[in-house]
């Protein structure tokens, strides 16, 4: 069953009922859904779907004039094989799909490209001169994100300017990837959404019908299962030196956030090398580099500044579980490091997460209109707060501090200030107290609501406070997990 991708099939389903002819560029990280989305969006279409593979240009192409012989086109009749890609290409006017769009989609089209460096010139001269004026859609589809970006639609390169559509898909969100669990708790789901992210490949390997704990220990921590050797196979296919990039995404995952801890943590020692293959992970869609909200483009263009995370949360859990313990797991320990590694750990590893699951909630409740304000910028806010201090001179001092969501409005009058407790206990009044506080360096003029949200509910002090004051929301795990 084919879940969620509302937006991508609308957008490519858009693209095909406009009547000029389209180019259409799709890409994202491997195991996000590309292929499977593409596959959806053709159905009850006549289409062309090739999936280029690794191999030479000249094998390439012949398995290419293969698809498109098996339409009933004219060049048939005269030749097996097509001479060259210009006359590949040009025969796609020549698909006998009557009135309806010829529909092509090229997945995994970087192949193509790297056997024959040629193949977006012939594209490009192609469209120019006879394709886009032409009845059809052409889809090109790649993973290998950077050569798309940099080499593909970059400027001074042959399809710049000709793509008629550029979508990105990313991973899915929390409402989407906890649809593949349905009978799930509310608990479970943010527990599952924690462990694999919203990479549908990921969530396929999960068994639904089986306990959050069975699934870790039958399909990650056992020898065999397909997501035991995942995150192994994905770097050697994207990367060289794993052994370097292993211990750089150990070091983020295990609480490394800055660059010279990361380049400490992982032995790399220079942090301009360190930077160079965290700059590789963020263009595979595994670190990305956070600033607080608000920060200014000055302090984003210094390299040193900014933190590190991973966006994958697979990742993050298998190099914070599984990685660390690959030896026991090699021996077959898969109890032992579940019941004394993982199960007393899930909670707190899970909470980073529910901030994520937390922020899409508020966006979720802007797109409804359903705030007091619409924020322009949303996000962690990181920074120095003043708090009383009775051993300073000052009877205060100054401390880092960070708030788990900071939306902001226009001309930073008004504040969206969210805080949010994935943990056994209720949300507490001192712990609403702390959050005031983190706001004192924050303009004095400024109006602040403030969204709490909890795993557990809340004590009956903040309850009261909330009731008394319109701009205290409150949310538990039930109102997070079905908006």
């Amino acid at each position: 069953m084919f879940i969620g991708r509302e937006s991508e099939l609308s957008f490519l389903n858009d693209k095909y009922n406009e009547k000029k002819g389209q180019l259409v560029v799709l890409y994202g990280r491997r195991r996000v859904g590309k292929t499977e989305t593409l596959r959806e969006f053709c159905k009850g279409k006549p289409h062309i779907f090739y999936s280029c593979t690794q191999s030479t240009d000249k094998i390439q192409l012949a398995k290419f004039s293969n698809q498109i012989f098996k339409e009933d086109i004219p060049a048939k009749k005269y030749i097996s094989e097509f001479p060259d890609w210009e006359t590949a290409f040009r025969s796609l006017k020549d698909l006998p799909f009557g009135k309806k769009k010829k529909l092509v989609i090229i997945d995994e089209f970087p192949y193509l490209c790297k056997g024959n460096k040629s193949i977006p010139s012939i594209l490009q001269n192609l469209w120019d001169t006879e394709l886009k004026d032409e009845k059809i859609m052409i889809v090109l589809c790649g993973s290998a994100m950077s050569f798309i970006e940099k080499d593909l639609l970059a400027e001074k390169n042959p399809l710049y300017g000709r793509a008629t559509g550029i979508y990105k898909m990313t991973e899915m969100g929390f409402y989407d990837a906890i649809r593949f669990f349905p009978n799930y708790s509310d608990e479970d789901k943010i527990l599952a959404y924690s462990i694999l992210g919203g990479i549908p490949h990921y969530l396929c390997q999960f068994n639904p019908e089986i306990s959050v704990a069975d699934n870790i220990k039958r399909n990650i921590l056992s020898k065999g299962s397909v997501l035991y050797s995942e995150v192994d196979f994905l770097l050697h296919q994207e990367l060289r030196e794993t052994p370097i990039y292993n211990a750089i995404i150990e070091a983020v995952a295990l609480g490394s956030t800055k660059l010279n801890d990361i380049s400490q943590k992982s032995l790399v020692g220079d942090t301009s090398k360190t930077s160079v293959y965290l700059k590789n992970l963020i263009e595979l869609g595994i670190v990305r580099r956070e600033f607080s909200v608000g920060s200014k483009d000055k302090e984003k263009a210094n390299s040193n500044r900014g933190t590190y995370t991973l966006t994958d949360n697979f990742f993050k859990f298998w190099y914070t579980f599984g990685f660390i313990n690959i030896s026991q797991l090699e021996d077959g320990d898969v109890e032992g490091v579940y019941d004394y590694m993982i199960a007393p750990a899930l909670d707190e590893f899970a909470s980073h997460i529910f901030e994520d699951v937390c922020k899409e909630f508020i966006k979720n409740l802007q797109k409804k209109n359903a705030l007091p304000f619409r924020y322009l910028q949303l996000g962690r806010w990181m920074g120095k707060t003043t708090v009383r201090d009775s051993s300073s001179s000052s009877g205060f001092r100054e401390t880092e501090t960070e708030i788990d969501l900071l939306g902001i409005g226009n001309g930073a009058k008004e504040y969206l200030v969210g805080e949010c407790k994935y943990k056994k206990t209720k949300f507490n009044y001192s712990e609403y107290l702390d959050t005031q506080a983190k706001l004192m360096n924050l303009k004095e003029t400024a109006d602040f609501y403030y969204v709490l949200f909890s795993k557990s509910g809340f004590d009956k002090k903040v309850i009261e406070e909330a009731e008394k004051d319109s701009r205290i929301s409150l949310y538990n795990l039930n109102q997070i997990v079905n908006i």
